[in-house]
């Protein structure tokens, strides 16, 4: 089968080999799946940079991609819950990534079906970013009834964010540009602030639970419009202790991560909230949760651009270096 490999890493020239490699192997917890689409992320250029290395330290030349759309071509002795033939959707294990081959092999625990009125380029858009918003939201333990913040919702994981922890019973609130406003409403968002005309720290305050998509002098400046006891993730800032030891890290890394992390720590303890980091991780049954969401509300992701898969190396220049509308996605075609 044809795949794209990462063969060696490299901080300045992000490039995939395009090869031929052998079908992988079905252990009995596997499906094989005939890939259709897959969507290319930024962290898809962290690991060809060698930024998660501290997380995940592959054993190169390793099968590229992390989010996965596909037919079910097999099934293991032990899967349960997919047939052959089942379109279906994945965040794929950290530990197993491929998506960006003709075929994967995936745990079924990972898995979820996808709603029929997605297409498979529009699939490809949702399962990292809406495990993101799902594994953010338990650790944030987020409670029906408390009120929730994001900074600039208007971008493809707001899309996500806002109609999740709207169902969770949640008063969402986000800023950004006005331009975006009745789009982002449609999702059922409580209160739009303008970031032009309106300063957040000024006319927020009590709020339970912060999603910070932008980290930098924004985290502080979140965790001041919190109320004691209030709850903080970060999604791009500085991974810390807790974020470590919850990861199964070695406790050489916790304690580094704890070094590295620690002024956030500190920050927060200053306001009384906490502070945690997501690197999200494969979860099947949290997806096929988003799946039933999404088809009963009819949420369809924005998509940037298309690209085949012989243009894998061009859609993962424009996601490092590209301004975006949605999402990047690289479709497989018969061949």
């Amino acid at each position: 089968m044809k795949a794209a490999q990462l063969t060696q890493y490299n901080k300045n020239n992000i490039k995939l080999e395009l090869v031929d490699t052998p079908m992988p192997e079905l252990g009995a917890q596997d499906v094989l799946v005939k890939v259709t689409a897959a969507g290319v992320n930024p962290v898809d250029n962290m690991i060809s940079r060698g930024q998660i290395k501290l997380l995940i330290p592959y054993k190169l030349p390793q099968i590229a991609g992390n989010e996965v759309v596909g037919i079910v071509e097999k099934v293991g002795t032990q899967v349960t819950g997919f047939k052959v033939g089942d379109r279906v959707f994945a965040r794929m294990p950290l530990d197993r990534i491929g998506a960006f081959a003709e075929y994967a092999a995936i745990n079924y625990r990972a898995l979820a079906h996808v709603p029929d009125y997605l297409t498979d380029v529009e699939a490809a858009a949702v399962p990292l970013t809406a495990l993101t918003v799902m594994q953010a939201l338990d650790l944030m333990g987020a409670k029906k009834g408390g009120t929730f913040f994001m900074t600039g919702g208007t971008g493809g994981v707001g899309a996500m964010a806002i109609p999740i922890a709207k169902a969770k019973g949640l008063t969402v609130i986000t800023n950004g540009n006005i331009d975006n406003k009745a789009r982002i409403m449609a999702l059922g968002l409580n209160r739009f602030i303008d970031y032009k005309t309106e300063d957040y720290t000024q006319t927020l305050s009590q709020v339970d639970y912060v999603l910070d998509t932008l980290g930098g002098a924004e985290t502080e400046k979140q965790m001041s419009i919190m109320k004691k006891g209030g709850k903080l993730v970060n999604l791009s800032g500085m991974p810390n202790k807790a974020f470590a030891k919850r990861f199964g890290l070695p406790k050489w890394k916790q304690i580094l991560f704890g070094l590295v992390g620690g002024k956030f720590d500190r920050m927060a303890k200053k306001y009384g909230v906490t502070y945690d980091f997501v690197f999200v991780e494969s979860n099947g049954a949290q997806l096929q949760e988003v799946a039933d969401l999404f088809s009963q509300l009819k949420i369809k992701p924005s998509i940037d651009t298309v690209y085949d898969f012989s243009q894998i190396n061009e859609a993962l220049d424009k996601v490092a270096n590209g301004r975006s509308r949605g999402k990047t996605v690289i479709t497989f075609g018969e061949k």
